[in-house]
This record gives C-alpha cells, sequence and structure tokens, in this order.
C-alpha cells in the first residue's frame, strides 16, 4: 500500500505545484492580468523584487516537481542541469522574498514569518547544493527534500488564504498566522518523512550517512 500510496501522493502535489506555477506566471506578463489588489500594490512600489521573486518561485515550482524522480537512470543528466537551475531560482526567490518581507503590509508578525521562510528555503537550498558538490548524496537528498518542503509554501499559501473567512478572522490577522503556517507544517512533515527513511539511498543504492 505505501508503494501506492508514495508516488500517488507525489504526483498530486507535482500537479499541484506546477498549477500554482501555472497561474502564478500571469505576473511576469506585461500588465500583471488579473492581478490579486495586494500584489498590484507590491509591484507598483517593489517591481523588481515581484519579479525575482516570482520569476524564481514559478521556476523552482516546476522543476522541482520532477527532481525526485529524475536522479537514476538516464535521467541524472537532466536531475543535474535542472537541479542548478532549481538552485538558482530558489535562492534568486528567498533573496527577494526576504525583501519583500521586510516591508510586509500586515506588519512584522508577517515579517517575522516569510522572512523565516526565506532564510530557511536560502539555507536548506544552499546547504543541498554544497552537499551535492561534496558528492555526499544522500544528505544532499535529504536537504533538497527540506528545500523541497519550503518551495512547496507557494501551494499551501494559496491553499490557505480562501480559508480565512472561515476562522472568523479578519483577514489581516489571517495572513499574519499564514505567514507561518504555510511552511512551518511542510517543513516538520519533509523532516518526519526523512527521519522515518524516506528512500535515503546513495547513488549507487548503498546507504550513505549524512
Amino acid at each position: 500500500m505505501a508503494r501506492v500510496i508514495g508516488p500517488v501522493m507525489f504526483g498530486v502535489m507535482a500537479l499541484m505545484a506546477l498549477g500554482v506555477a501555472l497561474v502564478s506566471a500571469r505576473y511576469l506578463l506585461p500588465g500583471s492580468p488579473f492581478a490579486a489588489p495586494l500584489m498590484l500594490q507590491q509591484i507598483a512600489n517593489w517591481p523588481v523584487a515581484v519579479m525575482a521573486h516570482v520569476g524564481g518561485g514559478v521556476t523552482a515550482l516546476a522543476l522541482g516537481s520532477f527532481q525526485l524522480v529524475t536522479r537514476r537512470g538516464a535521467r541524472r543528466v537532466w536531475h543535474r542541469w535542472a537541479g542548478r537551475t532549481y538552485v538558482i531560482a530558489c535562492l534568486v526567490g528567498a533573496v527577494s522574498g526576504f525583501w519583500l518581507a521586510l516591508h510586509a503590509s500586515a506588519g512584522p508578525i508577517a515579517t517575522a514569518g516569510f522572512g523565516g521562510l526565506a532564510i530557511a528555503w536560502f539555507g536548506t537550498t544552499t546547504m543541498g547544493w554544497r552537499l551535492a558538490v561534496a558528492g555526499q548524496y544522500a544528505a544532499h537528498r535529504r536537504w533538497m527534500i527540506r528545500s523541497l518542503a519550503l518551495t512547496f509554501a507557494a501551494v499551501t499559501l494559496r491553499l490557505m488564504l480562501p480559508m480565512i473567512p472561515l476562522t472568523g478572522l479578519a483577514f489581516v490577522e489571517g495572513y499574519r498566522a499564514i505567514s507561518f503556517l504555510c511552511w512551518i507544517p511542510n517543513l516538520v512533515l519533509a523532516e518526519l518523512w526523512i527521519q522515518t527513511g524516506g528512500r535515503d539511498v546513495g547513488p549507487q543504492g548503498s546507504p550513505v550517512s549524512a
């Protein structure tokens, strides 16, 4: 059963990530069609940071969806080149996201939440890249799973936003809570999956310690 549930779960997550990437890409188009009011305000105030954050996030979501299934066999060439692009996209998205977090309209709580996400995203991705360069592939995979969990915050954020009215909270209050809830549970679940033995093996099929 686990062998079936795992691929199905990752397939659903990949489709969700690709869907969010496709929808978010509209902000890269001239005039940003169907843009949310909050995004329009950010685009007007910090256009370069928004474009960098959206571009990095869209690229990371689109490529990251496939990285867990392209690390073996002939697909390893794709995995390496897509992985390098994924890392650059994450770092660009994280740095620009941190800048935007410093200017969050919901105040210092949202700044702390989204700023923490940016720092964690940058840190996990950097660690994963460094371990790959060092040839420590099992440890690299663990850190990239953490990075992917944080990349997926773009999806959980969009799943949670429509739920704010159901909580009875004002939008700003709910948004402040979501600035933490969109990524901390993702990271916790990723860590639990790693610690319970999420197929963590090296390139030759033998276990590799971190």
